[in-house]
């Protein structure tokens, strides 16, 4: 064998291995791409789906207040803010604490329906907060002002103002 056939066959040798090993890199990231497009769309399937469950619910609660009866409300909303938990969206969070809030009218003790309503504005604030969202961090403000906790939603104000010069997340 001569020295430019000794050489053709290595450089063959070297770029048939060099492709090889491309098409295994391209197959792994199309594998890595495949098996992640799949949980985006389970993550958003599971939060449309709990969305509709704690908006049923809290239909349930105002049906439920509807009617005066305060312990189905309750037993309504208990469920609403489990499915809203779930959904891991700060709209649920603030639609379970505006619930909480109307039973607590019903009730009568708009005092005694704080921390519960409380709470749920917090969860939505971190979460509107962890999604960079400016129109979450508006509406949690909203809410703890007419909780009266000003502190609070002048905070949720300034971070809204913030995030909404930052404009959208790519």
């Amino acid at each position: 064998m001569s020295m430019v056939d000794r050489d053709g066959s290595t450089i063959l040798r070297t770029s048939l291995v060099a492709a090889l090993i491309g098409l295994a890199l391209v197959a792994a990231v199309m594998e890595v791409h495949a098996d992640l497009a799949p949980r985006e769309n389970r993550q958003a399937a599971e939060r449309l789906r709990f969305d509709r469950l704690w908006t049923a619910h809290v239909a349930t609660v105002d049906r439920a207040l509807a009617r005066h009866d305060v312990s189905g409300a309750v037993v309504a909303w208990q469920d609403a803010y489990g499915a809203a938990l779930a959904s891991r969206g700060w709209e649920g969070m603030i639609a379970v604490g505006d619930a909480f809030l109307r039973i607590g009218a019903e009730a009568g003790s708009l005092r005694g329906s704080r921390p519960n309503t409380r709470q749920a504005y917090l969860n939505a604030l971190i979460r509107a907060h962890r999604d960079g969202s400016a129109d979450g961090m508006r509406r949690a403000a909203e809410a703890f002002a007419a909780l009266g906790d000003e502190a609070v939603a002048e905070h949720c104000f300034r971070v809204a103002d913030q995030l909404a010069a930052r404009g959208p997340r790519s």
